[in-house]
């Protein structure tokens, strides 16, 4: 028991996390375009937590139907491209492996590309033929690698599985530009879209990225264990009783699920899941049972704060999130490399 708890976090240390997002979350709901006294964001939250009718106020309005569904929906993609990445890099063993080392991200992109190019939409709910394309696309693209895997290694080893999901990014990737080539009047949404933006983002968007979070964070957070296990070696693993082929097909699918839903809201985001687990592996360490329950909240707060930089940088333009995220994480990315180098 006492090594139990030493493995797993306090609840001084998660509420600490904790803390620290809210805080974020609310900096950027009242930092913006137009800046908000913290006073005023606080005093609109706590009517809406308490069911009193709002005052009928600029403020309360942008705070409310502009600002508060977008962060949560920031704070929601953040979390699950972190935990993804975190996950994947535990898997493969392999520090530069994120969510979109299968092309699992790209393929889901360009379910969502040929969704917003066709018009596919379902009745009801706006975005749920992007979601729903995404998600297909993503699923496709798993079944295609690890299909291809097991054909050239049934013991689907992690160098097979990488090299074949660079080779598969590659070859969508192509496939993707053929399809914003033909777009027509189109194009522009399909390339801003690509670049990443959560512009626009609703509560329905925030409650279908929590519920997925749920139940998929749920399941990798309950694979901590095994995620340690394969960082000894996959032989290793086996011998301790780790069902290697089941925990890779689990945390493959889980994680496809993840990023076909983030895709589907907010766009093709990089970096997230590659630099966010290597910053937090710097407080927590690489035990998986701290490490992936931090990255739920480091994720979260470094991807709001890019988004409020994409905000307010050149405001009143708005930059895509995901160049925001490139040009920050690959900066972090190569001073972490730098300093495990020497």
């Amino acid at each position: 028991m006492k090594h139990l708890r030493q493995d797993s976090f306090s609840p001084l240390t998660l509420g600490l996390f904790a803390l620290v997002t809210a805080a974020t979350l609310v900096f950027c709901v009242c930092t913006g375009s137009v800046s908000i006294p913290l006073s005023e964001t606080v005093r609109v939250f706590a009517r809406a937590l308490s069911g009193r009718a709002q005052e009928n106020t600029s403020a309360a309005s942008i705070i409310l139907n502009v600002r508060l569904p977008r962060v949560l929906c920031v704070l929601l993609t953040g979390s699950s491209l972190a935990l993804c990445g975190a996950s994947m890099q535990g898997l493969l063993k392999n520090s530069l492996a994120d969510g979109s080392t299968l092309g699992v991200s790209t393929g889901a992109s360009l379910g969502a590309a040929l969704a917003i190019a066709l018009g596919i939409t379902l009745p009801g709910i706006p975005f749920a033929g992007t979601m729903v394309m995404a998600i297909l696309f993503a699923f496709l693209s798993l079944i295609i690698i690890l299909t291809l895997a097991y054909r050239l290694d049934y013991s689907l080893s992690t160098n097979t599985i990488i090299l074949l999901g660079v080779i598969f990014s590659m070859f969508v990737s192509s496939i993707l530009s053929l399809v914003i080539t033909f777009a027509s009047d189109k194009v522009k949404n399909i390339v801003f879209w690509t670049m990443g933006s959560l512009a626009g983002s609703s509560y329905l968007n925030a409650l279908v990225l929590f519920l997925v979070l749920l139940i998929c964070g749920t399941i990798l957070l309950s694979l901590s264990r095994e995620l340690n296990a394969f960082a000894i070696g996959e032989s290793n693993a086996r011998t301790i009783g780790v069902n290697v082929r089941r925990t890779k097909l689990i945390v493959l699918i889980t994680v496809s699920v993840l990023i076909g839903v983030c895709v589907s809201i907010g766009g093709s985001i990089g970096f997230v899941g590659l630099v966010t687990p290597h910053m937090v592996r710097l407080i927590t360490g690489p035990n998986h049972k701290r490490l992936m329950p931090a990255c739920l909240f480091g994720g979260g707060t470094f991807l709001m704060l890019c988004d409020l930089v994409a905000r307010v940088l050149l405001r009143p333009l708005e930059l895509p999130i995901g160049v925001v995220t490139s040009l920050i994480g690959a900066v972090v990315f190569v001073v972490i490399y730098a300093k495990a180098r020497r």
